[in-house]
């Protein structure tokens, strides 16, 4: 626990360090963004701040990957092969096609390599198109200051507590540490990207969180400790705004694929004129709304989880289509 707790604290430590020296070096490294369709944001700003998640999740998490975490060495290495596939968008961006496929081989890889005990033969191919589309999606949803950074930690920590409240035990042994120091990296780099955002996080960043995330809720699922109601729930801010943006502009016939700026959250940011008070409002929704009815879903039969996951999105989805989500600008 101490050693833990020690990673942790180094962890975030060496993401902010590594994050200052992205922004010092911006210019150097060609890590500069400036606005284009997708951006909430109106000047030019070093974007690549995902570097310090990166380093200092890896810095963190070396000396905990012993024993039982030996079972995250694959999906890591994974995370850090997606890592520098977004490095690489970040400074030369690649056409989506490609960026896809290479998405596709490296988790595809980390699924077969895995020592896990499939159910069956089909759910692979199943976890590799849903991890893909988390992947992206979370990406998608990295679009105003403070946000994707904030959901992150909510993902990486409320499955723990909820894991905690319904099995206890279910926490023991070095696992448990994984997502508490990269969560503590991203804290790290949150430091920076606060309303007004200093630095971006970049593809680098929200690439390797996608990644990190839906691998650790997978993981999660196969060691019982949440079960896929739970899951849903506590995704589902980010879900819910995303999947609705993604079916509405699939029904207008647009390439999805393609930046833009409609997202429920970036319409909402624009008419209140804030990227923090939207975070928040975020933060809020998960703490308040989501993580309560996670772990009540965890008491109840999975037909009676499942009724309460349709509540639990009922007012996301709301939300996100009276705010727009995916509707033409010019609508």
């Amino acid at each position: 626990m101490l050693v833990g707790g020690i990673m942790a604290v180094v962890g975030g430590l060496v993401s902010a360090g590594a994050v200052w020296l992205v922004i010092v070096n911006a210019r150097r490294l060609g890590l500069v963004q400036s606005p284009n369709a997708r951006s909430s944001h109106v000047r030019p700003t070093p974007t690549g701040g995902g570097i310090g998640i990166v380093v200092g999740a890896v810095v963190g998490c070396i000396p905990l990957i012993t024993g039982d975490a030996l079972a995250f060495a694959i999906p890591a290495a994974a995370a850090l092969c997606l890592a520098a596939l977004g490095l690489w968008d970040d400074l030369r961006p690649l056409p989506a096609g490609v960026r896809l496929l290479a998405q596709l081989v490296i988790v595809g890889a980390a699924c077969f390599l895995v020592r896990v005990p499939w159910p069956s033969p089909l759910l692979p191919a199943v976890a590799i198109v849903v991890l893909v589309g988390w992947i992206n999606l979370f990406n998608f949803m990295d679009g105003i200051d403070g946000l994707a950074g904030s959901e992150a930690i909510f993902l990486l920590l409320a499955p723990l507590l909820v894991a905690a409240l319904g099995n206890p035990h279910a926490l023991d042994g070095q696992l448990v540490w994984i997502p508490i120091v990269v969560a503590a990296a991203v804290l790290g780099f949150l430091a920076f990207n606060w309303q007004p955002a200093r630095i971006f996080m970049g593809d680098v960043g929200s690439v390797f969180l996608g990644g990190v995330t839906g691998a650790l809720a997978l993981g999660e699922l196969f060691a019982g400790w949440l079960s896929p109601w739970q899951v849903l729930i506590l995704f589902g801010c980010f879900l819910a705004d995303g999947g609705l943006t993604l079916g509405r502009r699939a029904a207008h016939g647009e390439r999805v694929w393609e930046a833009h700026r409609r997202h429920a959250y970036q319409n909402l940011s624009r008419r209140v004129g804030s990227h923090g008070k939207i975070v928040l409002g975020v933060i809020a929704i998960d703490l308040v709304w989501l993580l309560p009815l996670a772990v009540l879903a965890g008491m109840l039969s999975p037909a009676g989880a499942a009724g309460l996951t349709v509540i639990a999105y009922l007012p996301l989805v709301a939300i996100a289509f009276f705010a727009g989500a995916g509707r033409p600008e010019h609508a």
